[in-house]
This record gives structure tokens, C-alpha cells and sequence, in this order.
């Protein structure tokens, strides 16, 4: 005779639903098709994304004002932290603007690029997320909810550092996980 018996069904069923819908992975909306199979079909020049002019101040203006509009339109806030010396952040750029991803993102994403120069500017804003370690790449994307400006993807937020080894595909999908 077992320790435990099965008195109903119903409470083995409502812990099975709530552990499905809580699954990040689940829960998530279907990426966009990438329009390319690899990088090497991105038009060129590759962007140079990151305004490596801006102070501190500019860039933490930026940051919240990214953040304002992302709450105001229900999106998440992308922080998307590199350096324009940074080949893989330029990969990352350029696959953002093909229009299959560009309409993803401007769906569900509200972006704010954040020079971080040789990892010793503007690290005040993975600071303010509770990184306070040198960031171990970049790109490095902070996915952020702007309604309590929680980190959704802590300890993921280098996952792109060799966006390059990536496919297209990949990126799309990796971007698909955190809208809900």
C-alpha cells in the first residue's frame, strides 16, 4: 500500500496547467521567419548602431525614455548594449532591420541602443539591473518588463555575444521566447 493516494484528478491537472502556462518557452508567440539563411546575405554595410557621443546622463535619458514608450505601447524594453568595434553587434544590427524581423521587433519590442565602448562606458545601466560584473560579451541584450523594470532574461543577457555562429533563424527564435 502507497504512502499517497490519488483523492482527485483535478489538482494534478490544475499544477500540470499552471506549470505549462508559466513556461517561459510555451508561453511564448511564434518567431518570424528570417528571410535569409545566413549573415553573409545581410545587406553592407553593417550599421554602426551605437552613439558613442552621448554621456551618461543622455544615455540613462534614453534608456527611460525607451522604457516610457514601451510601457505606454504594452511591449518589452530591448536594451541592446555593444560597441560599434563589435563585428557581432553589427551582425545583430543589420539582422534587425530585415523587414520580417523589423516588423517582430517593432511589434514587440521597444529598443534603446547603449554604447558600452570597451566595456568601460554606460555600464551604468546593467548596473541598474543588478549586473554589476564586466559583462561577459556583446552584444549583450537586456530583455526588460517596463512595468516593474525587472530583468526577464537575468543571466542570459550575453547569450548573443557570437551572434555570428548563430543562424538567422536562431536569432528570430531566441527573440520569440520572451513576448508573451
Amino acid at each position: 500500500m502507497g504512502v499517497f493516494r490519488l483523492v482527485s484528478s483535478r489538482p494534478l491537472l490544475a499544477i500540470t496547467a499552471v506549470l505549462v502556462l508559466s513556461s517561459p518557452a510555451l508561453a511564448a508567440v511564434p518567431p518570424p521567419k528570417a528571410g535569409i539563411d545566413t549573415y553573409a546575405q545581410l545587406p553592407t554595410p553593417l550599421p554602426y548602431p551605437y552613439d558613442e557621443a552621448l554621456s551618461a546622463k543622455a544615455t540613462n535619458a534614453a534608456v527611460a525614455r525607451a522604457r516610457a514608450r514601451a510601457l505606454k505601447a504594452h511591449k518589452l524594453l530591448m536594451i541592446d548594449l555593444g560597441g560599434n568595434w563589435c563585428g557581432d553587434c553589427r551582425v545583430l544590427s543589420g539582422a534587425l532591420e530585415l523587414p520580417e524581423m523589423k516588423a517582430f521587433v517593432d511589434r514587440h519590442y521597444e529598443v534603446v541602443d547603449v554604447d558600452v565602448g570597451r566595456f568601460d562606458k554606460n555600464l551604468q545601466v546593467p548596473g541598474a539591473y543588478g549586473i554589476h560584473h564586466r559583462l561577459e560579451g556583446v552584444p549583450a541584450l537586456l530583455i526588460v518588463d517596463p512595468k516593474t523594470n525587472r530583468l526577464l532574461d537575468k543571466g542570459r543577457e550575453s547569450a548573443l555575444q557570437d551572434a555570428r555562429s548563430m543562424t538567422p533563424q536562431a536569432l528570430a527564435d531566441w527573440l520569440a521566447q520572451w513576448p508573451k
